[in-house]
């Protein structure tokens, strides 16, 4: 190998020149420093050494997320009023006055293509019926007859609202911040980075599926921002032959000989450590080839399903064509959580105009959308709980903003930020519950109203962390950052 020499002082060759150089062997192996634990970004992070603030009721959060916004009308806040007023503006009905002189109506909202988007005057239906489940009664509508039956172990919130009416809500639902406020740490990378991992062989933040877009966020959504890239999600697959990208040590590379080339590398960071003792990018380098062969290691056999019984696999809809792809996600973040990842995020559906983003011909989509999601994420909560692992496992359900109750091109919903439901279940949580309210038509959130960081704060507490003790010196936090934990939900 030809190693590019640059010179130092004395005549020597730098020392991190000739890593890196060497480095561009290992291709197979660069993985980034988003793969690794030990190498800290700060002094701040040092402190933390994973210990929680006080103590915690749950190890592990597995996060589905629902790209272009699932209506909260037609999946867990039914709203009756909607068929009966169906066909008048919202003017006409006799709760027009209240939505459009409410003290919430365009107040909140920072409008990303620089003007209001309109009302959506005319009432438009529930395009599917509802009815109560469980023990608890909940109203959940008929499409989500899967996770319906699981309503008694979940603490429904039907009262979110947040201030971006355009997809890139999808970022602003995991920052914190609107997007016009620039790319903040997302709350996959606060939960790393207070608590890092109960697994050296794994990463401690997992993501599968298709992240928002550019236009939304993209990566910035499952980022560690300032925190450092060493606290951004893993992006991985369900696949066992390529569960990684570069997640093979290459053709004709024996796992014997990549050893060989990690201990080589090893010798030369032990060399130049008492040099350098304060150079972290050295060091996260090290850590990350290290952290990749580990990885290449146990990986692989963590999403290799077949392993599961068929009757586990037939659970999450491995079965079907419909939802297998979800299941596939939601078994395999099991299996995760199981071996001490801390966070697992699941996207489902695109960015931009994809997924649940149903302007037009919603019944359409929603219907098919939420076949493929409602089985394998009920699968989910029942096999944790049978196993006995909900208890310490949290799981979110969540989406950027909910539909209009008024209709767009005659058969859809516009987007909609004043008023959105989100679960959670298990990880020391209150189950069958529905805490919040949206009013009749389900316009705006009226009654415990929370901002998206409220679920980032119950997140947190439920992990033991205080989001307050979370910050950099160098990185002022403004309030709205920190949310306040939804006590009524806690057990």
């Amino acid at each position: 190998m030809t190693l590019t020499k640059t010179t130092a002082a004395c005549g020597r060759t730098e020392r991190r020149q000739f890593l890196s150089d060497f480095g561009l062997g290992f291709t197979g192996l660069a993985l980034g420093a988003m793969m690794h634990r030990d190498a800290q970004g700060s002094t701040a992070a040092d402190a933390l050494q994973g210990l929680p603030h006080f103590a915690p009721r749950a190890k592990s959060v597995i996060w589905f997320f629902m790209n272009g916004g699932t209506s909260h009308l037609e999946s867990f806040d039914p709203k009756p009023a909607l068929n009966q007023h169906a066909g008048k503006t919202i003017d006409e009905s006799p709760l027009g006055q209240a939505i459009v002189d409410s003290p919430f109506y365009r107040k909140n909202v920072v409008d990303f293509g620089g003007k209001p988007r309109a009302m959506m005057s005319q009432i438009y239906p529930m395009q599917v019926g509802y009815g109560p489940r469980g023990e608890s009664g909940i109203e959940v509508s008929d499409w989500w007859p899967h996770v319906g039956d699981c309503i008694d172990d979940i603490a429904l919130v039907r009262s979110m609202w947040t201030t971006d009416n355009d997809h890139a809500a999808q970022l602003q639902f995991h920052t914190g911040r609107h997007i016009f406020d620039g790319f903040f740490p997302s709350i996959g990378s606060w939960v790393h980075y207070g608590l890092g991992s109960l697994n050296d062989n794994l990463p401690q933040f997992v993501v599968m599926g298709q992240p928002p877009g550019d236009c939304c966020g993209g990566v910035g959504a499952h980022d560690g921002s300032y925190l450092g890239p060493q606290h951004a999600g893993v992006q991985m697959a369900s696949d066992p032959k390529r569960p990684l990208a570069f997640g093979t040590p290459g053709a004709g590379t024996r796992i014997d000989q990549q050893r060989d080339q990690l201990n080589l590398l090893d010798d030369l960071h032990r060399m130049t450590a008492a040099a350098r003792p304060d150079d972290e990018a050295l060091q996260a380098r090290i850590k990350a080839y290290e952290l990749a062969f580990r990885m290449q290691m146990s990986v692989p056999e963590i999403v290799d399903l077949n392993r599961e019984t068929k009757q586990t696999q037939a659970m999450y809809g491995l079965d079907q064509s419909n939802t297998e792809a979800v299941g596939r996600h939601a078994l395999t973040a099991r299996r995760l959580v199981e071996q001490g990842v801390r966070f697992v995020q699941i996207y489902d559906g695109g960015g931009g105009g994809g997924g649940w983003d149903a302007h037009t011909k919603l019944k359409e989509n929603h219907a098919r959308n939420s076949a493929r999601v409602d089985k394998p994420i009920a699968g989910l909560l029942k096999d944790l709980k049978q196993r006995g692992l909900l208890e310490e496992t949290l799981v979110v359900w969540a989406t950027e903003f909910g539909r209009t109750p008024g209709a767009e091109k005659s058969d859809g919903r516009d987007h909609h930020p004043y008023g959105f439901s989100v679960w959670m279940a298990g990880g020391g949580l209150k189950g069958g519950i529905a805490h919040g309210a949206t009013d009749e038509l389900g316009f705006h959130a009226v009654e415990d109203r929370h901002y998206v960081t409220d679920i980032h704060a119950t997140v947190l507490h439920q992990l033991g962390l205080d989001p307050r003790k979370l910050s950099l010196p160098s990185q002022k936090r403004l309030e709205i950052d920190y949310g306040n934990p939804i006590d009524a939900i806690i057990v």
